[in-house]
């Protein structure tokens, strides 16, 4: 078998090595666009709200319905990749991304919207699963490898911050419709791109690793992972825990399923890998801190300091230039002079300064003073944590195992995602209330101090990232 993707031309290595870089645009173009959809709706969602009458519990589930087939399929569209082929499974979600996000802008109602973020889901999670796979059989040599990773991290990292700019302008200039009709145009690009540079790989075909009975267990355990993340401020303790244990069951059947399949899905030796296992944990937590500070720093900028949809937006850009530069122009030098290890604890740190900082954002605070300083922080060290953990999750990996290893961290993402937004949404909500229910001060106020918490809960998490990072991560003999 084999899982290396060649060059589609033998006309010498120039050509090779301008394939290789070529499918690298190709791959950051598609990945770029599930990346955008994700924090596009974000700015957007109160105009979602008035246009479609969604209550505010349901208002969630314009963000739920597509976080948690994207968290649920991850792990199987990267197995799937390694049978079927990467290239397939990829062009594959380019076209169903694309036809639903079509349908998002077209929906006239609450359901039709819902499905369709479901459906944009599967998309994302097929596109999303195999792009590292790719990527690490693309660029072998360890150097070339860390500027690829740089270069597909810097897009990545950009687009999420860029995607809270693009939904407060179309949302201001146009309607909420053109954040999801905005893909269309992209999708076709893209697609036509990947058909005709990517190269196609043999997979191992799916009689050889199609475990459907644990694909189902896995699939299932990890929807309902995602699912209690982003619905626990929703519902009852009790409800919140049943579902959590119900989730523990089939993760737990699953596991022991793949101990005794003849063929499993996920081939359990890939956990033994200390640097696989250590990356995805560290992950989690730093994701979940990123993926707060999204959240409630555009809400402590709409709701505090009064911005509006298209201005917080703007007030998010310095982020995407920041990360882009320095991924571009520093990370991979820096890696390879200073070691993945060195470079992702200094980025770790950075991220804890910045939260930090955020954690005394007051109620009559300025973009300049209390916000701009952490976010610059921020963007610095995600911008050196990010390419380094990316290349110690995939350095543990075997080349055979390249798709499932991207699967299992794209998962470890959504899952830490869901987790901040969750724990610290509800936080800043519960601190807000108990303000305003003692009656000691007003809504403004209660508002700033509840996002404190959040930003003083987000930079602990990044404590205990840059702690596990510390020692799990350490490379053996120093």
């Amino acid at each position: 078998m084999s899982t290396t993707i060649e060059s589609p031309t033998k006309a010498g290595p120039s050509s090779r090595t301008y394939s290789r870089w070529a499918s690298l645009v190709v791959l950051c173009a598609g990945t770029l666009m599930t990346i955008l959809d994700g924090n596009i709706v974000t700015v957007a969602m109160p105009a979602i709200q008035s246009d479609l009458g969604f209550t505010a519990p349901g208002l969630a589930w314009v963000v739920n319905a597509y976080l948690i087939p994207f968290g649920g399929l991850l792990l199987l569209a990267g197995r799937l990749g390694d049978l079927v082929g990467r290239k397939r499974m990829f062009t594959a979600g380019l076209v169903v991304f694309t036809a639903a996000s079509v349908l998002c802008g077209l929906a006239t109602g609450q359901g039709v919207l819902i499905a369709a973020r479901a459906l944009q889901g599967v998309g994302g999670a097929m596109t999303s699963a195999v792009v590292l796979g790719m990527l690490v059989a693309l660029f072998p040599e360890p150097r070339e490898q860390a500027r690829a990773i740089a270069v597909f991290s810097a897009v990545g990292a950009a687009g999420g911050a860029l995607g809270t700019f693009l939904g407060g302008a179309l949302t201001e200039a146009l309607s909420w419709h053109w954040i999801f009709l905005i893909n269309l145009p992209i999708g076709i690009v893209a697609w036509l791109a990947a058909v005709r540079v990517l190269a196609g790989e043999a997979g191992e075909g799916l009689g050889k690793g199609a475990d459907y009975p644990g694909a189902a267990l896995v699939t299932g355990a990890l929807m309902l992972t995602v699912y209690v993340i982003v619905g626990a401020g929703d519902r009852e303790l009790t409800a919140t825990l049943l579902l959590a244990a119900l989730a523990l069951a089939l993760f737990t059947g699953f596991t022991l399923r793949q101990a005794r399949a003849a063929r499993p899905l996920l081939r359990l030796r890939l956990f033994r890998s200390r640097l696989l296992s250590g990356a995805n944990a560290v992950q989690i937590l730093m994701i979940a801190t990123m993926y707060g500070f999204q959240f409630i720093g555009a809400l402590y900028l709409q709701r505090v300091l009064g911005y509006g949809e298209l201005l917080t937006g703007t007030a998010f850009l310095p982020a995407p230039i920041a990360i882009g530069l320095l991924m571009l122009g520093l990370s991979a030098r820096t890696i390879g002079r200073f070691g993945a290890y060195r470079v992702l604890l200094a980025g770790l740190a950075l991220i804890v300064a910045g939260m930090a900082l955020l954690g005394r954002a007051p109620a009559d605070g300025s973009y300049l003073t209390d916000v701009l300083p952490p976010l610059l922080l921020l963007s610095a060290g995600f911008a050196a944590a990010m390419p380094a953990l990316t290349g110690l999750a995939m350095s543990g990996a075997r080349e055979e195992d390249a798709g499932l290893a991207s699967g299992v961290f794209n998962t470890t993402q959504v899952v830490g995602g869901s987790l901040g937004l969750a724990v610290l949404s509800v936080l800043a909500a519960s601190r807000t209330e108990a303000l305003l229910d003692a009656g000691a001060t007003t809504l403004t106020t209660a508002t700033a101090q509840g996002y404190q918490l959040a930003f003083q809960v987000g930079a602990g998490i990044a404590i205990a990232a840059l702690a596990m990072a510390a020692v799990v991560l350490r490379p053996r003999g120093e």
